[in-house]
């Protein structure tokens, strides 16, 4: 057993060793997994709105208004503003024409314009817009009510400290929205990064196994597995140890993303025994499929090209670079002939349902099953390409 430890120790550390690895095993996952939670998380930042017009009541009731909604506001010119819009910089445009301006002045309801960006939460920041045009009108309506009736009656008072008071006495109504889509209500509740974390887990843990393949092929090729024959130990020795070292990098990449993804960005990976668990199990698949590789290709260059090719189209398939509810029905079937996609459904158990173990076993039973057949295929190859070089 203490052989079997040793093997699996230099590969890691030959492993660690690369230094082409220290940004695809440290940096580029937690990037993707900021960039996708920025772009696509549920709780994503609040309405950024980039207003533009001259100074009058109009645009000063709106921004408050946007302001009382926490959206974050720029006031700007108009080739200004729609260049924002275009690259991303604001959500929504929002043009206070003089006309309105006017309009509001009279007690009249005011028209404005707006340009809606194309990102993914545009369309909520334009209703935040309407809702604070609304509200504006709403309070200079009321202000000129309260402003008349006090004329009328011969009383002077503070007309806004009057509405604020009222609003903060009288109990707003409540309307609740349920949406009954199984779309939402099976991604609802997820954190920002929860979702993009647990993809790259499943993308990364399964590439960076998987281009271990080179360093076995370099391994053998430098005469280090003969070297390791030539002592006392066995080949069924030699080929758990370096079985165990394609799992020990798989565990160490999977661990590390669970662990930095918590602490910067608080990704609820709910029951830590059970994601622990499938990860095991996923990356006793990847170290199978990664001694394949290893031993069926025969220089670096082609072993790089299967792994990343590779892995990179079975995460495609299996959910790691679309959510599998988005996914068409003829394409689920073939979804679940990759490890990915049962790694997908077991991480979604656990984490938007509070899973154990054992709600995951199905996922696990599958993955175990994938496991053995690729580990016992590598290993026979790998017996054979050892016996070959004795």
């Amino acid at each position: 057993m203490r052989s079997v430890l040793a093997i699996a120790e230099a590969e890691l550390r030959r492993f660690l060793a690369d230094r082409s690895n220290i940004f695809f095993v440290f940096i580029f996952p937690l990037v993707l997994v900021a960039v996708l939670g920025a772009s696509f998380g549920g709780d994503s930042a609040s309405a950024r709105v980039a207003v533009v017009g001259g100074e009058s009541a109009l645009r000063s009731a709106v921004v408050t208004q946007l302001e009382r909604a926490d959206a974050e506001v720029t006031i700007t010119g108009d080739d200004d503003m729609r260049q924002r819009v275009a690259r991303g910089g604001a959500d929504v445009g929002v043009l206070v024409p003089e006309e309105a301006a006017r309009a509001f002045d009279a007690g009249q309801g005011p028209e404005l314009e707006m340009v809606t960006g194309s990102q993914s939460n545009a369309q909520a920041a334009a209703q935040v817009v309407r809702t604070a045009a609304a509200a504006a009108t709403l309070r200079s309506g009321q202000e000129r009510a309260l402003q008349a009736a006090a004329t009328s009656a011969g009383v002077d008072g503070d007309i806004d400290r009057a509405l604020d008071r009222a609003g903060t006495s009288i109990r707003p109504a409540e309307t609740q929205v349920r949406d009954t889509s199984g779309l939402a209500q099976e991604l609802g509740g997820l954190g920002q990064f929860d979702l993009g974390a647990s993809s790259q887990v499943l993308l990364f843990t399964f590439l960076t196994t998987l281009s271990g393949a080179a360093a076995l092929i370099q391994a053998r090729r430098d005469g280090v597995v003969r070297r390791v024959m030539a002592g006392p130990v066995t080949s069924v020795q030699t080929i758990l140890g370096l079985g165990l070292g394609r799992l020990t990098i798989a565990l160490f990449q999977g661990a590390y993303i669970v662990l930095a993804s918590r602490l910067l960005f608080g990704v609820d990976w709910g029951n830590l025994p059970a994601a622990l668990g499938l990860l095991l199990v996923f990356g006793l698949v990847a170290a199978g499929v990664s001694m394949v590789i290893g031993v069926v290709a025969d220089n670096e260059g082609l072993a790089t090209g299967l792994a990343v090719g590779g892995g990179l189209v079975l995460a495609a398939l299996g959910g790691c670079m679309m959510p599998l509810e988005f996914f068409p029905d003829s394409l689920r079937p073939v979804a679940f002939l990759t490890p990915h996609a049962w790694g997908y459904e077991g991480f979604a158990e656990i984490q938007r349902h509070g899973g154990t173990l054992l709600d995951i076993l199905p996922q696990l039973g599958v993955l175990a099953g994938m496991a053995v057949l690729w580990l016992a295929l590598g290993s026979y190859l790998l017996r054979r390409s050892l016996a070959r070089a004795m």
